[in-house]
């Protein structure tokens, strides 16, 4: 949670210049946000309030937002009642995440009305609501009605009323030594006591103050928690941090020691949360979108691993084939030396100069014995053929899955139901009935471009991967992909391109894969001519040679930068 109270207070402060800013249009481009146009220094600024369930906050955004044609009801009340009014104050309430935006109007008939929006921060409870100069609900985003919550309603034409809290002390009202009185240190935990009874603290601050000294105890946390708070109201620097070990990420507006691991810093706060949220915020959207795809592919992926291993387990048995055939023909080399009734024979093994006891059915012949070793032989020969082959089937479909399960990591809300088809086309799923059929659209490749400028393809789905590598791109162009890992095509679109080029592209390729979180992701990388598409293989399924290999972390926010908008 760094969105947290402090970060709450970082945010309006740098937002006070939109002061006096008028609201030139209201949007809502998705169920849970809305964006004020605000019109200010000559320019529109898209304040983006957002009540998502894990994304909630504020903040200015740079982000293109797709708009419905027909608003929503929300929407339309607040363009009602706050488009064409003037910003008159932004505040944080205490140390909460609760903000209010104080907006002077006018209404239908000319005349002047006050209205303020407040925006609620709480998680899965987050709101967003109008009220009047009254504090009388005009609307509320999320409707809360005496039988659905004890404690307030939420309705137009019922007064506001904030949310229950729990009485913490605003960390700016006491000092580090005051703040000792609330620790009980004979309990332990300090990080969890401290979050406890501050408003506002997240675990983030809170591990913060702990780790600034070896040992927290009575004398030493004042100085810790006053040192932590001196940098709080210092001017932030945007930082967002990665650990490459665990894949985690975390952003703040301070330098925090606890991270050991690369951090980058930002120009703005608006600019950090849009670097942030904007993956997240789309993967959120597909995973809603195809809930049921990604349990699908994960269920398919668990059925055939686990009928892997049970081909495997059945291969091991068919390994006494070779064991049958012998003692089939050692009986048959024998056959004078034994006779019928005899239980074993002893004979001497020519492959290895060793004696082999064989058993045998002593109400059977010798001949007949060997009959039965060599059809036990051709048994066993003709299940571990059929078995080889369902082995090789079976490790094609877990690697078709893990490319599938691969690509919804990276794919677009527009580009599921490429993949819903492709399964269908495949037989894995049934086909989707369609009352109309849609006229096949060309391919359309997530471009990128080198810092020199050279073009850069890369194939978000395997129908992608197979247009980009089998008709796209011409025999000369390099090719890249993660070794032994499931992932994107990726092509340079220039016979001789540069090391550098070469090394943004391979970046691409470990970026579009299955360890896009990790670091020295092994690709490869080679010519098109040297890659071939088998006969009969799924989508985006190749082999190749003479290939290289490069060692490489992703950079996200160059990735960005490299992103074309073609």
């Amino acid at each position: 949670m760094a969105y947290d109270g402090l970060f709450t207070k970082k945010m309006i402060e740098s937002l006070q210049f939109l002061t006096t800013g008028r609201i030139h249009k209201i949007n809502q481009p998705e169920n849970d946000a809305i964006i004020m146009v605000v019109r200010q220094n000559r320019k529109n600024h898209q304040l983006l309030l957002s009540i998502h369930p894990s994304f909630s906050r504020l903040q200015l955004t740079n982000k293109k937002y797709d708009n419905p044609f027909d608003p929503p009801m929300f929407a339309r009340v607040f363009r009602k009642h706050l488009e064409g009014g003037f910003i008159k104050a932004i505040r944080q309430i205490g140390n909460d995440r609760r903000i209010e935006i104080d907006v002077e109007s006018k209404d239908e008939i000319g005349d002047t009305i006050y209205r303020t929006v407040i925006l609620e921060i709480m998680g899965k409870h987050s709101n967003l609501i109008l009220v009047d100069d009254n504090r009388k609900i005009i609307e509320g985003f999320k409707h809360l009605t005496p039988n659905t919550n004890q404690y307030r309603t939420v309705m137009p034409g019922f007064q506001y009323e904030t949310p229950p809290t729990q009485n913490k002390i605003n960390p700016f009202d006491i000092s580090g030594e005051e703040v000792t009185q609330y620790i009980d240190f004979n309990s332990g935990k300090i990080a969890k006591q401290l979050l406890n009874h501050f408003e506002g603290f997240s675990p983030l601050i809170t591990n913060e103050i702990v780790s600034r000294r070896k040992f927290i105890t009575q004398s030493t946390l004042p100085a810790a928690f006053d040192e932590v708070l001196a940098e709080v109201k210092a001017a932030p620097i945007p930082v967002f941090h990665k650990n490459h070990k665990t894949g985690k990420e975390d952003f703040y507006f301070m330098k925090l020691q606890q991270f050991h691991d690369d951090m980058i810093e930002y120009d703005s706060l608006n600019e950090l949360l849009d670097r942030y949220y904007e993956a997240r915020g789309e993967r959120e959207r597909v995973k809603q979108r195809a809930n049921d795809l990604v349990k699908f592919v994960q269920q398919q992926l668990h059925k055939y691993q686990n009928k892997l291993s049970k081909l495997i387990d059945e291969q091991e048995g068919t390994k006494e084939k070779d064991t049958q055939q012998l003692y089939g023909e050692l009986i048959t080399a024998n056959i004078y030396r034994i006779n019928q009734g005899d239980e074993y024979v002893t004979v001497l093994n020519y492959y290895t100069n060793e004696e082999v006891t064989i058993p045998l059915n002593p109400t059977k012949s010798p001949s007949v014995n060997a009959q039965h070793y060599y059809k036990q032989y051709n048994r066993l020969k003709t299940r571990d053929r059929e078995l080889n082959k369902q082995i090789v089937l079976t490790k094609e479909n877990i690697t078709y899955f893990e490319n599938i399960e691969q690509q919804l990591a990276h794919i677009t809300v527009n580009e599921i139901d490429d993949i819903r088809d492709e399964l269908a086309e495949q037989g894995f799923m049934k086909q989707r009935k369609q009352s109309k059929k849609k006229k096949k659209s060309e391919l359309k490749l997530q471009s990128y471009v080198a810092t020199d400028g050279t073009p850069i393809l890369v194939g978000k789905n395997n129908k992608q991967n197979d247009y980009l590598t089998n008709k796209k791109a011409n025999k000369n162009h390099i090719w890249f992909h993660t070794k032994d890992i499931p992932g994107s095509h990726v092509v340079i679109l220039n016979d001789i391109p540069s090391e550098e080029t070469i090394k943004e592209a391979a970046m691409l390729a470990g970026y579009f894969s299955k360890a896009g979180s990790s670091s020295q992701i092994p690709v490869d990388y080679t010519e098109i001519k040297h890659v071939h598409k088998p006969s009969g293989a799924k989508p985006g399924f190749v082999t190749y040679d003479n290939q290289k290999t490069l060692f490489v972390t992703p950079d996200y926010d160059h990735i960005q930068q490299m992103k074309s908008n073609d």
